[in-house]
């Protein structure tokens, strides 16, 4: 099981939605059977099944094993990833581009920004799983608290100046084998915390692992 897996197709998209059918993905991040997810759910096992055949025709949950009970055979059942994130490419036609609202004050142009990483990252993701490889990527996800909007200000023209020197000094448009990447940051207010969330901390991300800096 992926720890996240990117749904890329309309069809998959439109079934993952569906309430009963989310709370059954939700369900299966632990191998069940349609008569286990039945009872637990309070709805009939026919109908159970119609929603499971919907959610394996679209690879979001796979068959672990088959049980034999008396002249039945019992399918059991289980999520493909433990959540799922939907990629832009699933509303191409209506999908968020950044060159169309370049302003970058503007909160929509960093929505705009955000859905083509889910884009990009979800494309790498999905071709390092085919191709049975890692993807080597990094993050960075902090706080910070500012006095005033003087403050606010200044920060993002420090970390502009910075970002720039970085790229003057490793940037090089010589390296014909050299491959090129996407840099994005971002500086938005903090809404607070979900419930589900655990505190916020500064995390490299290298080859789809997850380590404090």
């Amino acid at each position: 099981m992926f720890e996240v897996a990117v749904i890329e197709d309309p069809a998959a998209a439109e079934a993952s939605l569906d309430p009963v059918r989310c709370r059954l993905l939700a369900e299966l991040a632990r191998p069940a059977s349609a008569a286990t997810l039945a009872a637990k759910m309070g709805m009939p096992r026919q109908k159970v099944n119609y929603h499971l055949k919907a959610l394996e025709r679209h690879g979001l949950i796979e068959l672990v094993e088959e049980r034999r009970k008396g002249n039945t055979v019992e399918r059991v059942m289980a999520a493909t990833a433990a959540s799922y994130v939907i990629s832009p490419v699933a509303l191409a036609a209506v999908a968020p581009d950044p060159a169309r609202s370049p302003d970058r004050l503007s909160p929509r142009w960093l929505l705009a920004v955000a859905s083509r990483l889910v884009r990009d990252v979800g494309e790498l993701v999905t071709g390092a799983a085919k191709a049975r490889r890692k993807t080597a990527t990094f993050a960075i996800d902090g706080q910070v608290r500012f006095a005033s909007a003087d403050d606010s200000a200044a920060f993002a023209d420090d970390l502009a100046d910075a970002l720039a020197a970085l790229v003057r000094a490793y940037h090089d448009e010589t390296a014909g084998t050299g491959r090129d990447h996407r840099v994005i940051v971002a500086v938005h207010p903090w809404a607070g915390d979900r419930p589900e969330e655990t505190e916020t901390i500064d995390t490299r991300v290298v080859d789809t692992e997850t380590r404090e800096l």
